[in-house]
């Protein structure tokens, strides 16, 4: 039976590297694209685009590695019924029960892994993250071209008609309602000057009156002599909270208990989906070619548009579209599979 056990998960876990690097680099083409708009503001260099990456692999293998697992073991299986093997390893004793409990017992272990990914390592990173591209932001060069719309200074779009050394003339500054507590803003300064300090970096606007738009109207606030624009960095920024303190609003953060069911569900996803993947992986090829992708992919839209759809209370969420997952794949897996071999 060792034998047996080592050759299928021989050939399970070939499939599943290589389904699992396809996954791999397409998730993480998605998040490149993602980190593209979140440096937009930001100069990097490699090194440092390699360290925002890192920061973004275990996001990256929370939706790769469950998804590829369930894949390649559905198509495993189904690679052995279709060449008949397993039909053979069932004849000599290999019966489906213990087929289920060699795999449950990885899913298992696999799951353990996600969700130490999705409730640790993913809070602990994004917090990294935040402070790295805080920091960066205290970095920034002024380099900013004349007569050139669609230039950035931190959250300020900004235009500058004329430049003579270091001194600045004709500044517009412009900075967009990005949330319902943020205003939306206009500077308009005669003069500015850039100045590079130990802590950050400061633009100091002279001579300019503000305004504020409310209901697409534009209110004039005030007039100014000196105003300082300034990336100076708090170091307090830089203490990284314990990963059990970012979970802590789940139940009143909309946004927060959608990543708890979204990253606990899926990190659940490979034990849920065990006995379906063998519900649909073992057919007898010479009768019936089975529904093995209409099965596998809509074992797939099911489990996430639930988890799309649920999450609150967040723990009870998880709860049951897990259980209802196991469940379902137990009953199919007695009807489809027990009840046959």
């Amino acid at each position: 039976m060792k034998l047996v056990s080592k050759y299928i998960l021989n050939q399970f876990l070939s499939t599943n590297l290589s389904i699992f690097f396809v996954l791999f680099s397409i998730v993480s083409m998605v998040f490149f694209i993602q980190l593209a708009k979140l440096t937009s503001s930001i100069e990097i260099g490699f090194l440092d685009l390699l360290e925002l990456y890192c920061f973004m692999l275990p996001r990256i293998l929370i939706f790769t590695l469950p998804i590829s697992f369930f894949i390649a073991l559905t198509l495993t299986l189904f690679r052995l019924s279709r060449e008949n093997e397993s039909i053979v390893l069932f004849t000599l004793g290999f019966s489906p029960k213990i087929l289920a409990a060699l795999f449950l017992k990885i899913a298992s272990l696999v799951s353990i892994l996600m969700l130490f990914t999705s409730l640790v390592m993913i809070p602990l990173v994004l917090e990294l993250q935040d402070n790295f591209i805080d920091y960066k932001k205290t970095q920034v060069k002024f380099n900013y071209k004349t007569g050139e719309f669609g230039q950035k200074f931190l959250d300020w779009m900004i235009f500058i008609e004329k430049q003579e050394n270091n001194k600045y003339e004709n500044i517009i500054m412009y900075h967009p309602k990005k949330s319902v507590s943020d205003k939306e803003q206009l500077i308009i300064a005669k003069e500015a000057t850039a100045q590079r300090e130990a802590t950050g970096f400061a633009f100091n606007l002279i001579n300019g009156k503000m305004y504020n738009f409310d209901n697409t109207k534009m209110i004039f606030t005030g007039e100014f002599e000196n105003l300082i624009l300034n990336t100076q960095f708090n170091n307090s920024n830089l203490k990284v909270k314990k990963f059990y303190e970012y979970w802590f609003d789940i139940n009143s953060n909309t946004k927060r208990a959608k990543e708890f069911v979204i990253y606990t569900a899926i990190a659940l996803f490979p034990l849920a989906s065990t006995l379906f993947a063998l519900s649909f992986g073992i057919v007898t090829y010479r009768y019936e070619k089975g529904f093995v992708y209409i099965g596998m992919f809509g074992v797939i839209a099911v489990y996430f548009g639930l988890l799309s759809l649920f999450y609150k209370p967040p723990l009870l969420a998880c709860f049951s579209i897990f259980i209802v997952s196991f469940i379902a794949s137990m009953i199919c897996f007695k009807k489809m599979i027990l009840s046959r071999y």
